[in-house]
């Protein structure tokens, strides 16, 4: 799997998916890796949902309304 950040100081990790088309795959150790649409948010932790709202704002006004 092929790892980058959106921005140098990021602490997110996103993972190139561009074999597989509008699937957004996101890391926060390179370990762990979680689907955007089918785990966010209850699969974050209360601290890695801060940090990825932060990192992607746009993503978290796009699943403002998923608790």
């Amino acid at each position: 799997m092929e790892f980058y950040k959106k921005n140098e100081n990021d602490t997110i990790w996103w993972v190139n998916t561009k074999d597989r088309k509008g699937e957004h795959l996101f890391s926060f150790d390179k370990n762990k890796i979680l689907n955007l649409f089918k785990d966010y948010p209850h699969e974050l932790t209360k601290e890695e949902k801060e940090i990825f709202d932060k990192e992607n704002p746009y993503w978290a006004d796009f699943f403002k309304d998923r608790k």
